[in-house]
């Protein structure tokens, strides 16, 4: 009922087409842990991964690019939270170069992303090592 944001479709999208797979682990019971989360359910994680081929990834072997998009055709402003060590965190185009001005600041909320309807960021991460 209602309409698509407000029946989490593309959560449940997500949910069908990429399943949990449960993996046996030891007796030890370890606790909760995520390494990134998302304050708005109108802006979807797409990728986590190591920087790859973009003129930064020579230099900074430790940095991790993270894609988020608006999939909700609306223009919000979200939290994008890690429990990752990051040093430094900047906007970057989809080749991985730091966007001009894209330095974000560290807040304790974690990062602040303003998004407009169906915008795709991505934020190179450069992790402490």
């Amino acid at each position: 009922a209602g309409s698509f944001q407000e029946a989490c479709v593309i959560q449940h999208a997500y949910n069908l087409n990429f399943p949990l797979h449960a993996v046996p682990a030891g007796c030890a019971r370890c606790p909760a842990w995520s390494a990134f989360s998302v304050s708005s359910p109108a802006v979807v994680l797409e990728t986590v991964k190591q920087a790859g081929a973009g003129a930064e990834a020579e230099d900074r072997p430790e940095a991790v690019v993270v894609r988020l998009y608006e999939a909700h055709g609306s223009t919000v402003t979200a939290w994008l939270q890690t429990s990752l060590p990051v040093k430094e965190a900047m906007l970057c185009d989809l080749l991985e170069r730091p966007a001009a001005q894209g330095r974000l600041p560290l807040e304790q909320r974690g990062l602040r992303l303003s998004f407009t309807p169906f915008r795709v960021l991505s934020v190179l991460l450069v992790l402490s090592r």
